[in-house]
């Protein structure tokens, strides 16, 4: 089992909390854990990031296949599943269509087929008019969790050296 990470995870850490140009380590972090096998994102997360043109597009063009993976034979299969699950949930025919076509219904599939973990900012609505990650990961008993829920499961560290130290009542050994 891995992480697969939605296209907001990149996104919003890029724009708010680890911004590219002062917070290197958490990029790192990510291909470090790539390297690993446990965390990665699905090719239309990626085609969603690149076509921006931005620093992100560029940090994830140079990822590749072995960060952003391409749909598979299991994954395939697992379509069926997951538009299964959606049309029969009471979301208006427009947010299933739009969910279709969209890298979310990839990533369902994906982590449906390899029992991943999703990883993304989204949190459950009661709507009908948009398909939401975690409430789908709910109804099809998919392991779902938060960026930093992720962190602190993997005790991620991203330390300053010793011109800053932290304070001794904020240490905390994983």
């Amino acid at each position: 089992m891995a992480y697969l990470l939605d296209a907001d995870v990149f996104v919003r850490a890029k724009n708010l909390h680890y911004g590219l140009d002062f917070c290197p380590v958490f990029w790192n972090w990510l291909i470090r854990e790539n390297q690993a096998g446990k965390v990665y994102s699905i090719e239309k997360v990626g085609d969603e990031i690149e076509a921006v043109q931005d620093e992100l597009s560029e940090w994830a063009a140079t990822r590749g296949d072995g960060f952003f993976l391409p749909p598979d034979e299991a994954t395939l299969r697992s379509f069926a599943a997951v538009t299964a699950w959606v049309q029969g949930q009471h979301y208006d025919a427009s947010a299933i269509s739009t969910f279709l076509q969209k890298a979310d219904y990839y990533l369902m599939s994906q982590a449906h087929a390899g029992k991943h973990t999703v990883v993304t900012h989204e949190v459950p609505s009661a709507s009908t008019y948009k398909v939401k990650i975690p409430d789908m990961c709910i109804g099809m008993r998919i392991k779902c969790m938060s960026p930093y829920e992720m962190l602190r499961h993997e005790c991620a560290r991203f330390v300053l050296g010793r011109e800053y130290p932290v304070p001794q009542n904020l240490m905390q050994t994983p």
